[in-house]
């Protein structure tokens, strides 16, 4: 029996996925990394600690699983996107803690690129924003002490990865990825040196670009295994999820449920260029072939939940909150606007506040955490909406990915709300399949006969017309209280 490995390199942790030749997912194993968070809201990871959890990872769930893991044919790689790091080229260390997709402390840079904000977006498909990694890797550049004369490398988590898994051999990242930096020209398919420039980053920096089912070196993940294996399939997680769910033609979209979350529609081999607050991006590159996506993100939804769990202690474990939401008076009239750091797409305002609104003296525990609920599905709303606007295509389904999946009030609440079915495949970890199929279809591991295999339970709109206005109506107002611009 042969295997391939795929790891999930998130937000929270790392995965390492196992998976057999019928492309079933045979062990898992996942390590936690500490959530660096500073007193003004900014928020990092230790690269090296990162680096420590996927081999710990990878040594996990070959025990785990009791395989020979000399017969592990190759691996794929998917990984947190937007967030940056930058280290040095001769010794691998980084020069500073990788600075998450979640901080906004690039913003002041931004603001002083706001003459140049229409030219970026139309080259690089994005809103000019600290959400992105050209900030990010601006900022280490200005903070980071001692790196006059060193030789630098920066880059995107996958690039990292790539980078220590092969020794040093190979710097490279995957087409998803650089879209997603704010440097990378989507319309040349190459690093724009004028935006390069702009953001203070040398181009010989930045990693070579590589099909997201290519080639990318080999491992021995750094003495584990007796004889290397490729690096064969890399795409950012929101990517990978939506290769896993098969979004493989135009029109079809998924979002995934994290941490924070994407909302993220195939829209075909040429670009759409969008004003209204959802950004272009390249789905990946097959075979020397590309595919553009429609995406907005949002910071917080899962995350949320937690807040709930760990600062408020609403409650003792985020699996509690599906069923006290349910429990909640539905007539509540409370919001829960989460702008922790600001608000993503659509509204792209960095500068807004989180907010409670529209409470009630009968507002207890339970509408509060519905409240919290909701506003996951509301968020991934407006997205939804946006995009089959900006796209002229009609959306007949939303696939559904992540943790958050499980809770069926919030995928009931979501299919209301958007009022077209939800579809939750039985495999949750869609991200790091994705990775494993763009890996395990360059090999020869498989074809595409696997996507026939998945099931998938589906929810369908239960909400009439006049509450489903009613409720949204109530949440853009909430979301209008809180916006600065």
């Amino acid at each position: 029996m042969k295997y391939l490995l795929a790891i999930d390199q998130s937000t929270s942790g790392t995965k390492a996925l196992l998976f057999d030749e019928e492309a079933r997912l045979i062990a898992r194993s996942d390590l936690p990394h500490e959530q660096k968070i500073s007193e003004n809201g900014w928020v990092a990871h230790d690269p090296m600690e990162i680096w420590e959890n996927t081999k710990g990872v990878v040594r996990a769930v070959v025990e785990k699983a009791g395989v020979d893991k000399n017969e592990i044919v190759g691996l794929g790689i998917s990984n947190q996107r937007e967030t940056a790091l930058v280290w040095d080229r001769e010794t691998g260390l980084p020069v500073y803690d990788a600075i998450v997709w979640q901080c906004a402390r690039g913003a002041k840079i931004c603001e002083g690129l706001a003459d140049h904000a229409e030219m970026i977006r139309q080259r690089t498909g994005l809103r000019l924003s600290p959400y992105f990694s050209a900030a990010k890797i601006a900022w280490v550049l200005q903070n980071a002490p001692d790196l006059a004369g060193r030789k630098l490398c920066a880059g995107t988590v996958d690039a990292w990865l790539v980078f220590k898994m092969t020794g040093g051999k190979e710097f490279r990242c995957d087409y998803s990825n650089a879209s997603r930096t704010q440097l990378f020209n989507i319309r040349t398919l190459s690093w724009d040196p004028e935006i390069c420039a702009l953001f203070g980053v040398d181009p010989e920096m930045l990693p070579t670009v590589t099909d997201s089912d290519g080639l990318y070196g080999y491992t021995d993940l750094d003495g584990y295994f007796e004889k290397p294996i490729p690096i064969h399939g890399v795409l950012g997680d929101s990517h990978g999820a939506l290769f896993g769910q098969g979004c493989l033609t135009p029109g079809m979209i998924k979002a995934t449920f994290g941490t924070g979350s994407s909302v993220m529609m195939n829209i075909g081999e040429k670009p759409i260029f969008s004003d209204q607050g959802v950004v272009t991006s390249l789905a990946w590159s097959m075979g020397g072939k590309v595919n553009y996506v429609l995406e907005g993100n949002i910071n917080y939804t899962g995350s949320v939940i937690k807040w709930l769990v760990d600062d408020v202690k609403l409650l003792t474990a985020s699996k509690e909150s599906g069923a006290l939401a349910a429990s909640a008076n539905p007539e509540d009239t409370t919001y829960l606007v989460p702008a922790f750091s600001g608000l993503g797409a659509p509204y792209w305002d960095s500068e807004a506040k989180a907010a409670i609104v529209g409470m009630t003296r009968s507002t207890g525990k339970a509408e509060i955490v519905k409240a919290a609920e909701d506003c996951i599905a509301y968020q991934i709303t407006d997205l939804v909406l946006l995009m089959q606007q900006a796209s002229g295509l009609p959306v007949q389904e939303l696939r559904v990915d992540g943790g958050p999946t499980k809770d069926r009030y919030l995928m009931q609440f979501q299919s209301d709300m958007l009022n077209i079915p939800i579809a939750v495949p039985k495999n949750e970890e869609l991200s790091g399949i994705g990775a494993a199929y763009a890996a395990g279809f360059a090999l020869g591991f498989w074809d595409r006969s696997v996507y026939e295999k998945e099931n998938r339970t589906r929810y369908t709109p239960q909400m009439d017309a006049a509450t489903r206005k009613r409720n949204y109506d109530g949440w853009k107002a909430a979301v209008e209280s809180v916006l600065t611009k």
